[in-house]
């Protein structure tokens, strides 16, 4: 590959304009989110031993594929709709000319894909970022929403919105034609996410649907897989329809054949990730003058000491400084985003390395 830099500073802004790749330019990534410890070796050994048959042939279709991961979660395929990643679903989802309502900071990709007009941000109140979901039920019947998302765990925050509170939100949005879409994507990293997860309660709200990226707990963000959970058969159908036939390729179609012998790995990786994790945030509380939020996803939500230089500025020294590439959060709707940062866990030593980088970089800012 011809590099498209020739000094670190070129290296840091070519790398800030991409949305992928990274493995290619020799950093430590702290801003994707993905299960660095699965899949297991196992599988990439099958896959070697299988490349011919899976770059030669046609994949499935979406029916059997909504049967390979049905068979994963335990739902019907007929509530299944498989995507190529989330994002595919989150693009189908705003050509459906509804307006959408979304609390914000959030996954911009919900309010990003919206045509212009059709996008209502309600705004999530700092310093504890929680959902008040009185509020957010009362302004989205206000103003006529067809679709309501809030992602649990969200992201950038890293905060779970208690299952109780998703059903009381979609209690009061049942009689008001607005579905409600649950983003679950990092609810595997929760503390409690088995108990958390509303994904046996479909058949219980018909104004219920829930999103899945498998690319962050699975660890396969190169493959291109993502779900969508609803009991709604009306609204799985409108889904489906703008489906390609060939969304899914053979790799990841063979992932998911494989992936339930590996039920146990995949519960001990997500273990692996949530104590490195807790680890982490107990570090970075360390440093003074840190406010640092509980994390209840394998990313760490932080709000940088007055003292220190701003989030894009940080960010910038952390990767000339140390190679070290974090996110920050100047752009997303909330106040002074420029103070706060997403960061997240990695290994230990990785981890350790990040907190000793970004001391010394706060530290440089005293002087």
């Amino acid at each position: 590959m011809t590099k498209k830099y020739s000094t670190n500073k070129e290296r840091y802004e070519y790398i800030t304009s991409q949305h992928g790749g990274f493995w290619r330019h020799d950093f430590i990534d702290h801003n994707y989110l993905y299960n660095l410890y699965f899949p297991p070796e196992s599988f990439f050994t099958h896959i070697t031993s299988h490349i011919h048959q899976l770059v030669l042939n046609y994949p499935m279709g979406q029916h059997d594929l909504a049967c390979l991961i049905g068979d994963l979660i335990g739902q019907p395929p007929e509530c299944i709709v498989v995507g190529n990643g989330a994002a595919e679903l989150i693009k189908i989802i705003a050509g459906m000319n509804r307006k959408l309502i979304v609390p914000v900071p959030s996954f911009n990709e919900y309010a990003n894909a919206m045509p212009a007009g059709n996008v209502v941000e309600f705004p999530l109140e700092a310093p504890s970022f929680q959902l008040d979901v009185d509020k957010f039920a009362a302004e989205a019947i206000r103003c006529k929403a067809g679709l309501a998302v809030v992602v649990s765990p969200n992201n950038p925050t890293s905060l779970l919105i208690p299952k109780k509170e998703i059903i009381r939100l979609l209690e009061k949005l049942a009689a008001y034609d607005c579905m409600l879409i649950v983003d679950e994507s990092f609810i595997d990293f929760a503390g409690n996410g088995d108990q958390e997860t509303l994904e046996q309660d479909i058949e219980k709200y018909p104004n219920l649907t829930i999103f899945k990226s498998m690319s962050k707990a699975y660890g396969i963000c190169g493959i291109r897989i993502g779900y969508m959970l609803t009991a709604n058969q009306d609204f799985a159908s409108k889904i489906r329809q703008e489906i390609h036939i060939w969304n899914i390729n053979g790799f990841a179609e063979e992932f998911l054949r494989l992936a339930p012998q590996y039920r146990q790995k995949f519960t001990e990786s997500c273990n692996k990730v949530k104590a490195d994790r807790d680890l982490f945030y107990k570090q970075l509380k360390a440093i003074p003058g840190m406010t640092v939020y509980h994390p209840d996803a394998n990313y760490i939500f932080c709000r940088l000491p007055d003292h220190a230089a701003s989030g894009p500025e940080i960010t910038k020294k952390l990767f000339l400084e140390h190679t070290i590439y974090i996110k920050h959060c100047q752009g997303k709707t909330m106040p002074e985003s420029e103070r706060y940062l997403r960061i997240a866990s990695r290994t230990q030593p990785e981890n350790l390395r990040l907190v000793e980088a970004l001391q010394a970089v706060i530290g440089l800012e005293i002087e």
